[in-house]
């Protein structure tokens, strides 16, 4: 990361700290004096060693350490792998990181994709193959360690890593602003859902791929952003915002080079497994393509509302019962919706007045894949948490969306436990409330990142930056000149009659 400008540390230090710049937390901050003044000495400031090392961005760094340290011993009952009387859900502290290690039959030596179907893409079970291989290797030879727990902890180790390397990359995209990438370092859904899958892999990888474009860097943020498709499928729809604002900048071609170069990424890494391992392969999509209704979602929770109207006639099935008996309709139906919110995500990127940022029409496509899906585990929390900070690094919102989150991974976690014993921990209709609170403060946030776009002065972001620090290419760019003639409406009014003269 290249040496702050002075510019940058007074920015970071005085008239970008959040007590100043953000509503909510400057209210907050009266109840201990007040936000920063002006003549306090800010921690980036070079006034002595002390404050010299103890950096804005040093700090989130280490608070980022710490949330994972604190999600690695909220963990640690499920560590061992002996999950007896339900330990894993009523301790909360499920992992699919184990319970796959030994699913996917990785302690056996099964090489993920050749021996044995993966219902990931492939450069997750890629990785869940490097790291548990050698952990099943390990394991041949000293019978006595418990395969499990090592299993479990590399991958934590590697995971935490790729999320401290998304902390520092949010650093280097905001470096006037440092105390951005505190929102998703104290982020209380990295706490719980950090190891729960695989995920990070893909927000580590997205996150580069994103500051590889700022950096004007289109062809590497191409295979960057591609490798992140490769392991979970969201990483991918951040192509079509890069396309829609290099066409509103006459940027064109480094936005095809990106689509380009992401799509010859993808290809390459699935092509060794989908030739010789075809069946293995297409799992993830038969799976997708199969599953029903899924625990949380907006579908979810209409069909908990058909029951609900439906309640004196059982025969009779809602729209969303009956969705939920015709997957293939279903499937559809989430489809044409999600490509409806990409239209008009895309509408929106080129009437607006001024061009969106990058990573506000990123956010508003992963939310709105999200919003429709037909599955929303509790770890895809993950996918909008550099989306949010980058769009809408405000506190207000963002802490009512985390409280919710914590919510719902309380609620889902009671729903797991009444499944598995057969009694039920709480009326469905709390689960229900959970999840719709979910739904709507991620809604919410939607809202308000579309009235920013609209309102472009409502911006934090641009009221620091002249234009766009995601943007690259496409930062101070002027808009090609057919948008101005596109949106200009044809003048109707007819020209006035010439007065006579002497009349």
């Amino acid at each position: 990361m290249s040496t702050q400008s002075t510019t940058d540390i007074d920015d970071a230090g005085r008239g970008d700290h959040p007590s100043r710049s953000d509503g909510f937390v400057r209210g907050a901050s009266e109840l201990i004096g007040g936000p920063l003044g002006d003549h306090a000495v800010a921690l980036d400031r070079p006034a002595g060693r002390e404050s010299r090392f103890w950096t804005a961005a040093r700090i989130v760094l280490a608070l980022a350490c710490l949330t994972l340290a604190l999600h690695w011993v909220q963990k640690s009952p499920c560590q061992d792998g002996a999950w007896q009387n339900n330990v894993q859900y009523t301790r909360m502290c499920y992992t699919d990181v184990l319970a796959l290690y030994y699913a996917e039959g990785l302690n056996e030596g099964k090489v993920p994709y050749r021996d044995h179907p993966v219902e990931y893409p492939v450069l997750t079970g890629y990785f869940m193959g490097a790291l548990g291989l050698p952990v099943h290797a390990l394991g041949v030879d000293n019978p006595e360690i418990n395969q499990g727990r090592w299993a479990y902890n590399l991958n934590a180790l590697v995971l935490s890593a790729l999320a401290v390397a998304t902390v520092a990359t949010i650093l280097a995209l905001r470096r006037r602003r440092p105390w951005d990438a505190a929102l998703f370092a104290l982020a209380p859904a990295l706490f719980l859902t950090a190891t729960v899958n695989w995920d990070l892999l893909a927000v580590g990888l997205a996150a580069f791929g994103l500051f590889a474009w700022a950096r004007r860097r289109p062809a590497v943020a191409g295979v960057l952003l591609g490798l992140a498709g490769a392991a979970k499928l969201w990483p991918l729809f951040i192509l079509g915002p890069i396309l829609v604002l290099a066409l509103r900048a006459n940027r064109l071609r480094a936005g095809l080079v990106a689509i380009g170069t992401a799509l010859v990424a993808l290809v390459a890494v699935n092509l060794p497994v989908a030739l010789p391992y075809r069946d293995n392969w297409d799992r993830f999509f038969e799976l997708n393509t199969t599953r029903p209704i899924d625990w949380g979602t907006l579908w979810y929770i209409g069909r908990y509302l058909d029951g609900k109207i439906n309640i004196g006639d059982p025969a009779s099935m809602g729209p969303f019962q009956w969705l939920n008996a015709n997957i293939p309709t279903l499937n559809w139906v989430s489809y044409a919706l999600f490509g409806l919110a990409c239209l008009g995500v895309g509408v929106l990127a080129l009437r607006a007045p001024r061009r969106p940022r990058l990573a506000q029409l990123a956010f508003l496509v992963v939310a709105a894949f999200l919003i429709f899906s037909k599955v929303w585990s509790q770890q895809f929390v993950l996918w909008l948490l550099p989306m949010v900070v980058l769009a809408r690094p405000k506190w207000g919102a963002f802490i009512a969306w985390q409280v919710a989150e914590i919510g719902y991974f309380a609620a889902f976690y009671g729903e797991l436990l009444g499944a598995a014993t057969g009694r039920p921990v709480f009326p469905e209709g709390v689960f229900v409330l959970a999840s719709s609170l979910r739904l709507g403060t991620v809604v919410l946030l939607c809202v308000l990142v579309v009235r920013e776009i609209l309102n472009p002065e409502r911006d934090a972001v641009r009221a620091t930056y002249a234009d766009d620090p995601d943007g690259g290419l496409l930062d101070g760019a002027p808009d090609a000149p057919w948008l101005d003639r596109w949106r200009r409406r044809p003048d109707t009014t007819a020209p006035a009659e010439p007065v006579p003269a002497g009349a």
